[in-house]
């Protein structure tokens, strides 16, 4: 098929595409490590969980969905465990008690918020502080 309308100049790719590798990865806690992508209303969470790694319990006001990707992973939801493989997804609401323990296969995830998170943005925004800095 051929395309019928003009490409997007540069400045309109950049403003609309964005490679989530070439965004900072955040440190969430040991072992667990996210690039985010986000908007005004929703954010994307690009996570990679190492072997046996923790991630306590916790809530937050947005709504949450979790796809498993790759590895497993065991979710507390309200303190009553759910394993979670490969192409499991979980629906979070707002302000449910979870944690997750990761298995020793290690976990790939996308998780999908909405608000986006104020506390993954300040993250981001503290790295991107830092490496500016660190490059002067």
């Amino acid at each position: 098929m051929k395309i019928k309308e003009p490409y997007a100049t540069p400045e309109e790719y950049k403003k609309s595409i964005t490679k989530y590798r070439d965004v900072p990865l955040i440190d969430l806690v040991p072992g667990i490590q996210t690039h985010i992508v986000f908007g005004e209303r929703i954010m994307l969470s690009f996570l990679t969980s190492q072997p046996n790694s923790y991630m306590p319990n916790h809530r937050h006001e947005s709504e949450q969905l979790m796809v498993i990707l790759k590895g497993a992973l065991d979710l507390v939801i309200d303190g009553k465990v759910h394993h979670m493989e490969k192409g499991d997804v979980v629906t979070l609401p707002s302000n449910i008690d979870h944690a997750a323990y990761v298995s020793d296969k290690g976990a790939t995830v996308i998780d999908i918020f909405s608000p986006p998170r104020q506390d993954f943005i300040d993250k981001l925004e503290q790295v991107i502080k830092k490496r500016k800095h660190d490059d002067s």
